[in-house]
């Protein structure tokens, strides 16, 4: 199950939800243990039709951090990230890819994604963005020794990563059994870029 006290996967899994994309939500109370090694467990499984089925870990981020200097595009992650990321892909083989998903709660006037794209979720309003990890891993660079934390340049970050309906995009609708009415989501309001 995901955090229920964690917003971003909250909302996150809200948005899953709303476009019927069906999923696992992991259960994160405790770590897994891998070939004897304990290592971070994912936050979603997500299945995405003909395409490949996706490893999610949740980054939760606001847009923009800071409350004195206004710090846009934060997208750190820390090494333990990319090295459990990188064993359940491993482990779950072809057909699935490890996608970090940098869920922006919007906290002032900009937004990463125009507003047609952004999700309301408990009145506040959501941008998700997607990178896959070889992207992230091949770019990423140290940004903390003592904490053991990575990030891409904001500059590359917002070249190579994207909104995550591109990622989950279906070919073609797929025929879901309705198990219960999903209630629509809140329309957002406008947001200037």
């Amino acid at each position: 199950m995901a955090k229920r006290d964690n917003h971003y996967e909250a909302a996150f899994e809200a948005y899953l939800r709303e476009r019927r994309l069906p999923y696992v939500a992991i259960d994160e109370t405790r770590r897994s243990l891998l070939g004897g090694d304990s290592i971070k467990s994912l936050d979603f499984i997500v299945h995405s039709g003909d395409r490949a089925s996706w490893l999610v870990d949740v980054k939760g981020r606001r847009f923009p951090a800071g409350d004195e200097q206004k710090q846009y595009w934060k997208n750190w992650s820390t090494r333990d990230d990319l090295r459990a990321m990188a064993a359940w892909e491993g482990l779950f083989g072809a057909g699935f890819q490890g996608l970090f998903v940098f869920a922006y709660a919007i906290v002032g006037d900009r937004s990463p994604l125009p507003a047609e794209q952004l999700a309301s979720y408990r009145n506040r309003l959501y941008a998700f963005v997607g990178v896959r990890l070889c992207d992230y891993a091949c770019f990423a660079r140290p940004i903390s020794a003592a904490w053991q934390t990575v990030a891409l340049t904001s500059q590359k970050f917002r070249e190579i990563a994207r909104p995550v309906d591109e990622f989950f995009k279906l070919k073609k609708p797929m025929a879901v059994p309705r198990l219960s009415a999903f209630p629509a989501m809140a329309t957002p309001a406008t947001i200037e870029r």
